[in-house]
């Protein structure tokens, strides 16, 4: 996601997490104003990375949702990443060294799981 801006990272992440929403919601979530979203939302939108529908209770407001593309792209990039660190770690980490950061990898997931 090289090209986009840390604010579009931002509400990416927040649609692929929180599910969809209204601008409205992601501006309140990201505590900015409406109108800071919604130029935003239609940069998103642009590059075919959120769609838009009505609400199916208030048609004056667009529900907001990761397209398709967008979702293979996340995961795609994820893919990308895992694999680098586990090259990674299989050619530059000894096999103590790789136990270690075992052990030290499950003291960190208690910690998040919270």
């Amino acid at each position: 996601m090289g090209e986009l801006t840390q604010s579009q990272i931002a509400v990416i992440l927040r649609l692929e997490s929180g599910g969809p929403a209204t601008t409205s919601g992601l501006a309140r979530a990201e505590g900015m104003r409406p109108q800071s979203m919604g130029s935003i939302v239609v940069a998103l939108q642009s590059a075919g990375m959120i769609q838009g529908v009505p609400d199916s209770s208030d048609g004056r407001q667009t529900v907001l949702s990761l397209t398709d593309a967008c979702r293979k792209r996340l995961q795609e990039g994820r893919a990308m990443r895992q694999d680098w660190l586990s090259k990674t770690i299989a050619t530059k980490l000894s096999s103590e060294e790789r136990e270690q950061l075992a052990s030290h990898l499950k003291l960190l997931m208690r910690l998040v799981e919270d």
